[in-house]
């Protein structure tokens, strides 16, 4: 559902990182970089666009869409990286309030609205925070609205950012806008070794990156015997103590030895009920 006047959408992101928002907007004009202010469900906001607009016809989603407010002239732009600035100050100040009520939380960014009706303070904690004091000190400093949003160990990751073990800058700073459901069950369909701290990122959760390649290994196992099926061969009866998927050896015992064959060399020596017949 849009609206009738604009005939284009485009995409724009309000911090790095974060998310795409789709907007509508009248002309094709628009260029990646350039800043546009649009309402949203916090109030007005500025933000960047990330993709250049496409012709309404190209929009999939049910989703409605918004129109864009405008572009941003100069002058909005400084207010933009004013408000920024004013942000890290305010910051600063109910962090100092939040030691000094010696409450348990973990204070990560503050964000004004374009407009400054409102400013959001994102924190994590552990428990449940009565932060009442703390409003009517920030509500009397800084005499706008005051939201104060807990996210979650991944959502803090995300936005503070970081260096992953593989060397790289966090997958979820730089491109994932959403997290999946990361279950210890895609480590077992990788035949990792269950030690959680080597799985674990940034965030103290299961990493990400245990998803990417979580659909090729569930179809790639079901390629090999379970393991502790009985195979029967060259004479004696061992049983499946463990396969490789990228090499395609499966790793065979029996009370006597131990062997490592190819799965080509036991295919067909046990009834495989996922494949088709």
């Amino acid at each position: 559902m849009t609206d009738n006047i604009n005939q284009f959408f485009l995409s724009i992101s309000f911090s790095r990182g974060s998310k795409p928002y789709y907007f509508s907007c009248p002309t094709d004009e628009f260029k990646s970089g350039e800043y546009i202010i649009v309402e949203t469900v916090r109030g007005t906001e500025v933000g960047i666009v990330i993709r250049e607009p496409l012709p309404l016809s190209e929009y999939k989603s049910d989703l409605a869409l918004k129109p864009i407010i405008k572009k941003a002239d100069e002058n909005e732009i400084a207010r933009h990286y004013q408000n920024l600035d004013d942000a890290q100050e305010a910051l600063a100040f109910c962090a100092k309030q939040i030691e000094y009520l010696k409450l348990d939380m973990h204070l990560i960014s503050a964000e004004y609205t374009f407009d400054r009706d409102k400013i959001i303070f994102t924190y994590v904690a552990d428990q449940r925070v009565d932060f009442r004091e703390l409003l009517k000190i920030l509500a009397s400093q800084l005499r706008t609205r005051i939201e104060l949003r807990q996210i979650g160990s991944r959502d803090k990751a995300k936005l503070v950012g970081g260096v992953g073990v593989c060397g790289l800058p966090l997958c979820c700073n730089l491109f994932l806008r959403d997290f999946d459901g990361i279950s210890i069950n895609r480590a077992k369909n990788q035949n990792l070794t269950l030690n959680i701290p080597k799985l674990t990122g940034q965030c103290s959760r299961l990493m990400c990156c245990l998803a990417y390649e979580d659909d090729y290994y569930k179809e790639a196992n079901k390629r090999f015997p379970p393991i502790g099926q009985a195979i029967k061969l060259r004479g004696e009866k061992y049983f499946v103590n463990s396969f490789n998927v990228i090499s395609e050896e499966v790793k065979l015992t029996n009370e006597n030895d131990t062997i490592i064959v190819s799965l080509e060399e036991i295919k067909g020596k046990w009834k495989n009920t996922n494949e088709e017949e």
